[in-house]
């Protein structure tokens, strides 16, 4: 039998530090200038109580006994099961507040906010509640944070997706070795990650954003999240003209949280030259730069839109919707047929593993074309040998098998979504780009509804759920979710 009781501590413990933390929003809602506005502090209060005593009670069940070790299903339980009653309780506060949302649109906004997913249901950001923008922001800092330890600390002995790969790396007795424990890496990369968050919030106020504007900004680009404080999203702050270049500090610190923070790490350690030979890493730029090339030389020449801006517009949007984080200076469907397509095909690349974005991963995009060129070479040399290679070390056949296994399994989850979203009656561009939006855990999809300019509160409450899970699903890399429904993992 599974022993639950470490399940229940850390979930006790999560929740109950989930509702310390909303005291911050409740003290944003306070200083509020609007006496309207300030009424919204009393939903965090509540729901920060409610968080508090739930989570302590069970924390206080469970504690008692020591557990040293943890098991892989105990690992699977603690993964899912935390994310699912952390994003119940984060919907508490929008359902308490001044908008009065609906259970379904609570959920919808808390669960893309911990997924960073970015997609919204609220109308009118720019005069909503502080406490509630922050809150926002929040939940997408702590899910960012929460999904680079999770990738570096849990999902590598889970060896969902190929992850054993990062497994191999983190335990190995040489230089490699990242830090010594899980504690003593998830301490130092929080200390990245605020680092990282503090000098993109000083950026952004550097270039004319508010301090507000900019905290909740920083939080949610190194999250590579995508929630912001202004319906226009970034081209708020584009269109006026009265802000320095946000889109090109945003663009920076979208590949800072698209890269591997234990590549950071490494290089705090005196590696510096992991930034620069680590093939993930390399690879990504390579895609990402192809990737702006390819729309700057279609603005350019097909638009007429001067070089730098261009270079600006491209760059922007492409990194923002491959790295997954959704923030939109501009309505890039109107780009013409071609856009549409290539963003939509980009939206599932993702950024690194380890880091905060989403998608389907560099490294998993490297084994697969690995496995394709081995093929190859097999069928023109059958009696040859050959061996693929990740970093310098030889790809095994179980990680093969595991990567191709979660290609199909996530085009397999895409397609259901997309088919189920067409049965509410959405058109085919809505249906499949919010659920490709929702797997890739990007944000924006296409079209007028979902698209850059759109919002998903129109759409029907039972599509609402499908992205709910589709957001889930694709965030905890689907496997770490379906094997729960396994009856063999319930067995003794």
């Amino acid at each position: 039998m599974i022993n639950f009781r470490p399940v229940i501590l850390v979930i006790g413990a999560l929740t109950a530090a989930l509702g310390g933390l909303m005291l911050l929003p409740l003290l944003a809602d306070l200083t509020a200038s609007d006496p309207y506005l300030r009424q919204d502090w009393s939903a965090f209060a509540a729901s920060s109580l409610l968080c508090m005593f739930f989570g302590l009670g069970l924390y206080a069940t469970a504690s008692g006994g020591s557990f040293e070790t943890m098991t892989v299903r105990q690992g699977f339980l603690i993964t899912t099961l935390s994310w699912v009653v952390l994003v119940l309780f984060a919907s508490v506060p929008f359902m308490l507040g001044l908008y009065k949302m609906s259970f379904t649109d609570a959920f919808f906004e808390a669960m893309s906010g911990l997924t960073t997913t970015g997609a919204t249901v609220i109308i009118g950001l720019d005069d909503a509640p502080p406490g509630l923008l922050l809150w926002r922001s929040m939940l997408q800092w702590l899910g960012g944070i929460g999904i680079v330890i999770m990738a570096i600390a849990i999902l590598p002995m889970l060896s969902v997706g190929g992850m054993q790969l990062f497994r191999l790396e983190s335990s190995d007795k040489n230089s490699d070795k990242i830090l010594p424990g899980a504690s003593q890496i998830a301490t130092a990369i929080t200390g990245l990650y605020v680092f990282f968050t503090a000098l993109c919030a000083m950026l952004y106020w550097s270039m004319g954003m508010t301090a507000f504007d900019a905290l909740n900004h920083a939080m949610t680009t190194i999250a590579t999240g995508g929630f912001s404080t202004k319906d226009a999203s970034f081209g708020y702050f584009l269109d006026s003209g009265d802000f320095g270049p946000v889109d090109i500090v945003a663009a920076v610190f979208m590949i800072v949280g698209s890269l591997p923070f234990g590549i950071y790490l490494l290089a705090l350690r005196g590696r510096m030259d992991a930034l620069f030979t680590d093939s993930q890493v390399r690879f990504f730029l390579m895609v990402a730069s192809a990737c702006i090339v390819v729309i700057l030389l279609r603005l350019f020449y097909l638009y007429e839109i001067d070089l730098f801006t261009a270079f600006r517009l491209s760059a922007f949007n492409v990194i923002s919707i491959m790295t997954g984080t959704g923030y939109a200076s501009t309505d890039y469907g109107l780009w013409g047929a071609f856009a549409y397509g290539f963003f939509f095909c980009i939206m599932f690349v993702g950024g690194c593993a380890g880091s905060t974005s989403c998608g389907l991963k560099i490294f998993r995009l490297q084994v697969a074309l690995a496995a394709l060129t081995i093929y190859g070479k097999r069928l023109v040399f059958p009696n040859g040998v050959f061996i693929a290679h990740y970093n310098g070390r030889p790809l095994t056949d179980d990680v093969f098998i595991s990567v191709l296994s979660f290609f199909f399994v996530y085009f397999a989850g895409f397609a259901t979504v997309a088919v189920i979203l067409s049965l509410f009656g959405l058109d085919p561009v809505t249906a499949l780009s919010a659920a490709g939006s929702a797997i890739a855990n990007v944000g924006p999809g296409l079209g007028d509804i979902v698209g850059p300019s759109g919002n998903f509160e129109s759409l029907p409450t039972g599509a609402k759920w499908v992205l709910s899970a589709g957001m889930l699903l694709g965030r905890l890399e689907f496997f770490t979710v379906l094997v729960l429904f396994a009856p063999s993992f319930w067995r003794r």
